[in-house]
């Protein structure tokens, strides 16, 4: 039986909080929580669309923890290939092997029967792990494929959070591809004779666009979209950004909050206007803030006075607007 997501907007996932990393806290809402739940009753893919910075990829990992599932993530590039998404054939180790039984000769291959079989050297790929993990698990130990870890506990019988990142980097083939295994909820590996199939929770697939390039409609239209857009006018904004500072760092001075929310609102006004991309958002926002809390944590005015200087390199990163004029 397949579990909903079941948390409040306004709610909070804590996904890296350690000296090594910035921290990472994703807030749900109401949107977000009604788009997982919606593509998980429907059994269908999740879109979403949206300016880098905004939290789609959190979303992800943020659903997979509040539902105790297992989380793959796969960035795609613009080399990314649609199998690599099924599974991947590691060719490399493959003429390794073929070097090995050229030197070792009849006594090599007696010990190790078929060593040169195409499937040992099949990788699973994200959707494997999320239609059959038993399996996938079985084929990554033929393939000497290292184990998925989980660093956040998910536990795949609960079922798998499969996150495909930033699909508009690569070509129309790889979202095409996806059709044919997500409608049928099987796909075939080269040289295996028996499909994949989905066992256990069907997946939630959660796949981001950055809208850097058009993703085929035929695709689009067997997705669920849920579309994440910042505020448009400056107040609302800054209100936003205000919110999102609180959630991230609960002791920071109020007022640093604020008036870093304004200087990012203000300059993302005049990035607009003036079609300077990236417009500065959230990201930008929390970096800045994060920044002078570092270089000034114990002190809010030094904060405050810094923070128009360190804009200069966290906001202005076009010619013409920051510190290289």
């Amino acid at each position: 039986m397949t579990e909903f997501l079941k948390v409040r907007p306004g709610s909070k996932s804590i996904l890296v909080n350690n000296d090594n990393q910035p921290e990472q806290i994703h807030v749900f809402d109401r949107d977000s929580i009604d788009a997982v739940n919606a593509a998980l009753a429907a059994r269908r893919p999740l879109l979403i669309r949206g300016e880098p910075g905004t939290g789609k990829s959190q979303l992800a990992r943020a659903a997979a923890k509040r539902l105790k599932r297992a989380y793959v993530p796969f960035v795609v590039d613009a080399r990314t290939e649609s199998r690599e998404l099924l599974w991947d054939f590691d060719a490399v180790a493959r003429l390794a092997e073929a070097q090995l039984a050229g030197v070792h000769g009849k006594d090599y291959a007696d010990k190790l029967p078929n060593p040169l079989d195409l499937v040992n050297f099949i990788r699973p790929g994200p959707l494997w792990w999320a239609f059959d993990w038993e399996g996938a698990a079985q084929q990554a130990q033929r393939s000497k494929t290292p184990l998925l870890s989980q660093p956040d506990g998910g536990d795949p019988k609960n079922g798998v959070v499969v996150l495909i990142d930033e699909i508009d980097k690569a070509e129309s083939d790889v979202p095409n591809g996806l059709l044919g295994a997500l409608g049928s909820a099987e796909f075939t590996p080269q040289g295996f004779s028996k499909a994949v199939t989905i066992t256990g929770a069907p997946p939630l697939v959660i796949i981001t666009s950055n809208e850097e390039r058009a993703l085929p409609d035929a695709f689009v239209r067997r997705c669920l979209v849920l579309c994440i857009e910042l505020p448009n006018t400056t107040a609302e904004l800054a209100k936003y950004l205000e919110q999102r500072g609180k959630a991230h760092f609960p002791k920071a001075d109020k007022t640093v909050l604020k008036e870093a929310a304004r200087q990012v609102a203000a300059d993302r006004k005049v990035a607009i206007a003036e079609n300077l991309r990236p417009f500065p958002g959230q990201a930008e926002y929390l970096d800045l803030v994060r920044t002078v809390l570092v270089l000034y944590r114990d002190s809010p005015d030094q904060q405050k006075e810094a923070l128009q200087r360190i804009g200069n390199f966290s906001l202005r990163k076009h010619q013409g607007t920051g510190p290289c004029d």
